[in-house]
């Protein structure tokens, strides 16, 4: 599957940006996941819709395969949007992966949509190079010699994100849309919201079964 993912832009315009994240607990002996995708105007960022949904039973957290497990329940709530996003931002990573193919790339492929990965730790490489304490601040993530992603500090004091290619996308048009997209806080957009949904789709599931 990394070998279909895509690191050019191959896309057209954007007018509806989305946001992916899952939610689940590590131990969870039912391995339920819960996910969420939220859809937003790409010039305002003004919220147009969000899915959901909880799957129970599939992959146990097994560390470099999480898209096994959270990639099929992902899908199910991107056909659950009212809109369908030109450009999803997941919360996770894409290339910056041993295999080349995180979740936010695994994701990109099954669904052919153009995807950035913004995950909030670094999986495999090292930051490189000068990095400031100032927001905008960048510098590579490199592994075995080869640039895997950016670190990008969004505010000071904050700890930064690691931005990578997901599919269909440049990492300089990842960057980008994920500075474009912030709004002064740590997460972009997309993946804030992501986030939140993600929470009430889990809660939502436990006040059903509990």
């Amino acid at each position: 599957m990394a070998a279909l993912v895509v690191a050019e832009d191959a896309f057209g315009p954007v007018r509806v940006l989305g946001g992916a994240d899952a939610s689940s607990l590590r131990f969870d002996p039912t391995r339920t996941v819960h996910a969420a995708m939220v859809a937003l105007d790409a010039e305002t960022l003004a919220p147009m819709g969000a899915g959901g949904a909880s799957r129970s039973g599939g992959l146990p957290y097994i560390p470099g395969l999480l898209g096994f497990r959270e990639v099929p329940v992902l899908a199910e709530a991107f056909r659950k949007l009212p809109v369908k996003p030109d450009l999803i931002f997941v919360d996770g990573h894409g290339m910056a992966h041993p295999k080349g193919l995180g979740v936010a790339s695994h994701l990109g492929v099954v669904l052919d949509v153009p995807t950035i990965g913004v995950a909030k730790s670094v999986l495999c490489g090292a930051v490189e190079g000068d990095f400031p304490d100032t927001p905008a601040a960048r510098a590579p993530l490199v592994w075995k010699g080869a640039i895997i992603g950016m670190a990008l500090r969004t505010r000071r004091g904050a700890n930064p994100l690691y931005v990578s290619v997901g599919h269909r996308v440049s990492l300089a048009t990842a960057l980008a849309w994920v500075e474009r997209t912030l709004r002064g806080r740590r997460l972009p957009e997309p993946t804030r919201l992501a986030h939140e949904e993600a929470a009430r789709v889990r809660l939502a599931a436990a006040a059903t079964t509990g």
